[in-house]
């Protein structure tokens, strides 16, 4: 069987769980079928890599009948993505099927389906009618890249959901589907690499001071990931307690600066708040995730949250979000905690300061008892090794495939 497996990230270039993702599961399904990955961007070396396409970048880039640059279009971006579907479309002609993940890649497979006559098995990562904030990135380009998603998952074979609660957001944004084409799939983690690691040689070259306790975010820049709910929790914070964050790739530049300047007002306020912005070799986050106390995810939206899996593989406590399927990954109470957040219909907190007070008050909880902290550490390093494993994802994926 030759599967063509269609996504906008792939090693080097990952920047969020979707990436993570496709990367582990493309690893594992190589060694059970014939795989080739379709991805944007430059030539990679990895031999699963079949093509890399560039997006058409004269899209956006013409002058003005005046001679002028035009405005700044955000939809441009949504037109280069599909510039790439396009290619994409064509070039995974002698596949048996196409799997496409997240918004970037799933028209791609769903030209192929109609070109080739072939199944299209689509990854639900997230859904856009639950990211309005998109609009902000995107302009008008956010009904096309909605309208996308629609199309593909309304006429997919198969719909993979990340968690069970993902499944329901599915059916619940596009009620057409047979609840019978959609499946729950979990990410994984490799639980050989993200393994605990509590050496502290990494951490002081980063601006963190081993002897202090400290709090890890890791996400993107977004509205999704609740990063300034996080920072007003921080202000709450045990005076001796460390936020580090590492963020990455924000959704606009607007975004980015926002949020940076509200991490800066509130070191001038506190000390040991660290935003790196960065992505770190994997070594060093693993060492960093290990000798957290706690690894915090105040996401608004979050289908399944891959970094508390990362996060409970090192043996560290998690705070959460009790959002989308966080409480399939984190048992409150035996892995981390669950704090409550209520949103309104709009998807934003129905009352961020409720919320906000509830995230420290969870925070500092664990670290003034780190003996409860490593407890939950250790179950959930136990957790992500017994029901998280990528073998285990890939041999259900491939079943899937062969049902087809």
């Amino acid at each position: 069987m030759r599967v063509a497996l269609l996504t906008r990230e792939y090693p080097p270039e990952v920047y969020g769980g979707a990436g993570v993702h496709v990367e582990y599961l493309s690893e594992h399904l190589a060694r059970l079928v014939d795989l080739d990955v379709f991805c944007f961007g430059k030539r990679r070396e990895s031999p699963l890599v079949k093509a890399a396409f560039e997006p058409w970048e004269a899209i956006g880039s013409g002058r003005s009948s005046r001679g002028t640059p035009p405005d700044p279009r955000p939809h441009d971006a949504v037109l280069r993505t599909l510039s790439v579907d396009l290619l994409m479309a064509a070039a995974v002609e002698g596949a048996d099927v196409v799997h496409s993940h997240t918004w970037y890649a799933n028209f791609a497979g769903h030209l192929a389906r109609m070109l080739y006559d072939i199944p299209h098995v689509v990854t639900t990562h997230s859904l856009e009618p639950h990211r309005p904030w998109k609009a902000e990135q995107l302009g008008g380009g956010y009904a096309v890249s909605s309208f996308c998603e629609r199309t593909a998952l309304e006429s997919a074979d198969a719909v993979i959901a990340v968690s069970a609660a993902m499944k329901d957001d599915v059916l619940g944004c596009y009620p057409a589907l047979d609840p019978d084409r959609v499946v729950v799939i979990h990410n994984g983690v490799d639980t050989d690499e993200f393994t605990p690691d509590h050496h502290t040689d990494a951490l002081p070259a980063l601006g963190i001071d081993p002897t202090r306790p400290y709090v890890t975010f890791v996400g993107r820049i977004t509205r999704q990931k609740g990063i300034d709910l996080l920072l007003a929790a921080a202000e709450r914070f045990d005076p001796d307690t460390q936020l580090v964050l590492l963020p990455s790739a924000p959704d606009t530049p607007e975004v980015g600066e926002e949020m940076r300047a509200r991490a800066a007002a509130l070191a001038e306020r506190r000390t040991g708040v660290l935003w790196l912005e960065r992505v770190l070799p994997r070594p060093e986050l693993i060492e960093v995730l290990s000798n957290s106390v706690v690894a915090i995810c105040p996401s608004v939206y979050e289908p399944f949250g891959l970094v508390n899996v990362e996060a409970m593989a090192c043996a560290t406590a998690v705070v959460a979000s009790d959002v989308g399927g966080i409480p399939e990954i984190v048992l409150d109470g035996e892995t981390g905690t669950l704090v409550h957040l209520e949103l309104g219909p709009d998807g934003r907190p129905a009352d961020a300061g409720v919320f906000v007070a509830d995230l420290a008050a969870a925070v500092n909880a664990l670290v003034a008892d780190p003996a409860t902290a490593e407890r939950m550490g250790a179950m959930g390093r136990k957790r992500a090794v017994e029901e998280f494993s990528w073998p285990s994802i890939a041999a259900r994926t491939v079943e899937l495939y062969r049902s087809l």
